[in-house]
């Protein structure tokens, strides 16, 4: 069965993100997977192809989770220091309410 220009250009697509090594593998995946289907159409295609496609991608190392996070590494005035201003009249008001009874 021929594949038509459409799909074609679908599967460069899909293909266009995943290294060397896993592209051949998937470029060789989805013309089986097409052939096998008969699909008819470019959005059949898609939908066949996307989830094979995700299943050649390997995400990269997430490096940033293993120094955590940034905003707490160093030593701030802000962090250090008093809150300003009065407090809340709010936060102590079950103290308050407390000494009436």
């Amino acid at each position: 069965m021929a594949i038509s220009e459409d799909v074609e250009l679908l599967i460069s697509e899909l293909s266009a993100s995943l290294a060397p090594p896993q592209r051949h593998a998937f470029l060789a995946a989805a013309r089986a997977a097409l052939a096998a289907a008969g699909c008819s159409g470019c959005g059949a295609a898609y939908r066949l192809l996307a989830p094979l496609q995700r299943s050649f991608w390997d995400a990269p190392p997430d490096t940033r989770a293993l120094a955590g996070p940034r905003h707490h590494g160093r030593a701030s005035k802000l962090i250090a220091a008093e809150p300003i201003g009065a407090p809340d009249p709010r936060e102590d008001g079950r103290a308050r309410r407390a000494l009436v009874r």
